[in-house]
């Protein structure tokens, strides 16, 4: 073995000790507490932290990376072959059928394509049921299959110039409302699949907001890739409003309200990095650009709004890991100014992390039984809720222990 070569933590013990206690300090956490979570004694984890006893088996490697809230199991284990994304949510019963449309270009396929515009309009009754359904995901599950194969065929057909490129555009939202489905779930090679279809269809269409929502998207999917990736990010961000920031003065909503959300994107992947003046200043940015807005105004595909920003000011002080600033924040957002169903769970997930790191589990608990109550499908795939209530229902306080075992429950972290 080379002398740089990752360690083997069921080999070398110590070396998954050694990760373990870093992980847990870093996350502030004792042994004590650990140790409650995992149902083990304060000695049997100083144990295994130094190296005394072999690593663990598979199964409370997993528990001891949910509860260290670790994002990739690599990061604990320190091996390289175990890249597993530890926030991907269960798959989706209609995983397999989106996947299998995305998988199919209908290359022999003799059905003549629906027009781009009936395309277009069934993809607008697709976002409006996602915004107002409680069950989202299933929604648009269920119509994402017939819409992708028909955007495909729509562009495969298509014959004059200006019919190709309404055919792109068609097919890059349909895309880009496939990685809103995506999201969280166990495929990641899907998600980047669509994305990138998505950013080359967007290229084709020569459609300045076409174009924005899928560097928006793909900016996303960079930066939750991990801090690898956060360049990447940066790059795709900056590149598109780049591109529509000589549009902007005479720009329409829906082109402005893209460029503000590209705006916060980079905030938010400052926040990520720890860049606290970056972070805010992309945020006030992003708020001037808001106010330019009717206050009417609410983004079909990001849901920028005056109404918003509130909520993307609680995540910028929660992913700068600001309990205090989280929790003001979150007293300042209206979240009953955000119509979108799904848009509201995720902020209440946000504001519940915020509490969470402010040291206020039972405000967290009830936080998120409330974006329970606005998207069960949301906070039923997110892995920092799933989390959080995980976390919870280890808690030493009876009564906190009940509830987030009743949230469990409902969500799907514990069996009924």
């Amino acid at each position: 073995m080379p002398s740089d070569a990752t360690p083997d933590p069921y080999a070398n013990p110590l070396a998954f000790g050694q990760r373990m206690q870093i992980l847990r300090e870093r996350r502030g956490m004792t042994r004590t507490v650990l140790a409650g979570l995992l149902g083990k004694s304060v000695d049997w984890v100083k144990d295994i932290e130094r190296g005394r006893l072999q690593a663990p088996g598979v199964d409370t490697v997993y528990r001891i990376a949910e509860a260290l809230r670790v994002r990739d199991l690599a990061d604990l284990t320190g091996h390289p072959t175990m890249h597993v994304d530890l926030f991907a949510g269960p798959g989706h019963p209609r995983l397999a059928a989106v996947r299998a449309a995305v998988d199919s270009f209908g290359l022999g396929s003799t059905v003549e394509a629906p027009p781009a515009r009936h395309i277009a309009a069934r993809l607008a009754a697709a976002w409006a049921a996602r915004h107002s359904a409680p069950d989202h995901r299933e929604r648009i599950g269920a119509l994402l299959p017939d819409l992708i194969r028909d955007a495909q065929l729509a562009v495969k057909q298509a014959q004059a110039p200006g019919d190709w490129r309404a055919a792109q555009a068609v097919l890059a939202e349909v895309y880009s409302l496939s990685q809103f489905f995506l999201a969280y779930q166990p495929d990641a090679s899907l998600l980047w699949r669509v994305a990138e279809r998505s950013m080359v269809a967007a290229q084709q269409s020569d459609d300045p907001h076409t174009i924005g929502v899928s560097a928006w998207l793909l900016a996303q999917a960079h930066r939750d890739s991990g801090p690898g990736h956060y360049d990447a990010a940066d790059a795709v961000n900056l590149e598109a409003l780049a591109f529509l920031q000589p549009l902007l003065p005479d720009a329409s909503h829906d082109v402005l309200a893209i460029a503000g959300a590209l705006t916060f994107e980079a905030g938010y992947t400052a926040a990520r990095r720890g860049e606290t003046a970056a972070a805010w200043r992309y945020w006030d940015t992003a708020q001037d650009m808001a106010t330019r807005l009717p206050e009417a105004y609410y983004h079909p595909v990001t849901s920028f709004s005056r109404a918003i920003m509130g909520a993307h000011a609680v995540t910028v002080a929660v992913e700068l890991h600001s309990g205090p600033e989280s929790v003001r924040q979150a007293a300042r957002a209206d979240a009953t100014a955000i119509p979108s169903r799904p848009r509201r769970a995720r902020h209440r997930i946000e504001q519940a992390r915020g509490y969470q790191l402010d040291g206020q589990p039972d405000v967290a608990i009830a936080t998120l039984a409330q974006a329970y109550e606005a998207a069960p499908e949301t906070i039923r795939y997110n892995g920092y809720a799933r989390a959080i209530i995980l976390e919870e229902t280890q808690s030493k306080i009876t009564a906190r222990r009940r509830r987030a075992a009743d949230l469990a429950v409902k969500v799907g972290v514990l069996a009924a």
